[in-house]
């Protein structure tokens, strides 16, 4: 059982799947996201205030992992990440696991990139406490 300052496998599932859904949310392939809502002209039931609530909150979810991604992770860290899965992206699509060839494949593949970077680096900090001890200034309880 995880303290109140470690991170268990929930955990980490949970913060993967909010990264998933926030990615997911903002756009995907389907059509079933907020860019979709919100540039869908024949779409005049749904207020104005309604689609600009849904923005602002996206922003919020946006705004906490992105700031929580760039302070534990920094500009190198993230490089590493999105370098990491991209090439393990691209043997999968050398081994033909994923067609090369269609765009909502490779579109899906390029948002579970993001929001594997998003969730690494929301949890990055935990990671890097367990592995060497340190502790980031930002999270003392003092």
């Amino acid at each position: 059982m995880a303290k109140d300052n470690e991170i268990g496998w929930s955990g980490i599932g949970v913060r993967f799947m909010i990264a998933l859904f926030l990615v997911f949310a903002t756009y995907n392939p389907e059509g079933y996201s907020y860019l979709d809502w919100v540039t869908n002209n024949a779409d005049s039931a749904s207020p104005l205030a309604l689609k600009a609530f849904a923005g602002i909150v996206l922003a919020i979810g946006w705004t906490i992992y992105i700031r929580a991604t760039l302070r534990s992770l920094g500009g190198f860290g993230m490089v590493l990440v999105i370098g990491l899965m991209v090439t393990a992206l691209w043997l999968l699509i050398t081994w033909e696991f994923i067609p090369h060839d269609s765009i909502r494949a490779v579109t899906y593949m390029v948002e579970i990139v993001i929001s594997v970077l998003l969730a690494v680096g929301i949890i990055w900090s935990h990671i890097r406490r367990r592995i060497t001890g340190q502790v980031d200034v930002d999270e003392s309880d003092n």
